[in-house]
């Protein structure tokens, strides 16, 4: 049996519905996605959750690099091995 749903209509000024939807792409979320989210955390902690934000050009990088691993199956390194001599190397830990 499938779960009924209800619809949400929310008014809010052009301009910033525009600029948190960039946002929101940015963090790979559509305006739904966000506001379900935000409905499940509220209900679940029975409290206002902490904001979500942009993530840096660090962590865009790093998504980036693990959607062509997920898409291309190739990774930097070949073994465990070689990944922790280049930690070590570039004294990134």
């Amino acid at each position: 049996m499938t779960e009924r749903s209800t619809m949400l209509h929310v008014r809010m000024d052009n301009d910033l519905k525009r600029r948190a939807t960039e946002a929101l792409s940015a963090m790979g979320l559509t305006a739904s996605e966000a506001v379900r989210l935000l409905f499940h955390r509220i209900a679940i902690d029975q409290a206002f959750p902490l904001e979500l934000k942009v993530p840096n050009a660090e962590t865009r990088s790093a998504m980036a690099e693990a959607e062509e691993i997920l898409n291309t199956g190739k990774t930097r390194f070949a073994t465990a091995d070689e990944m922790f001599a280049d930690l070590e190397k570039t004294g990134r830990r």
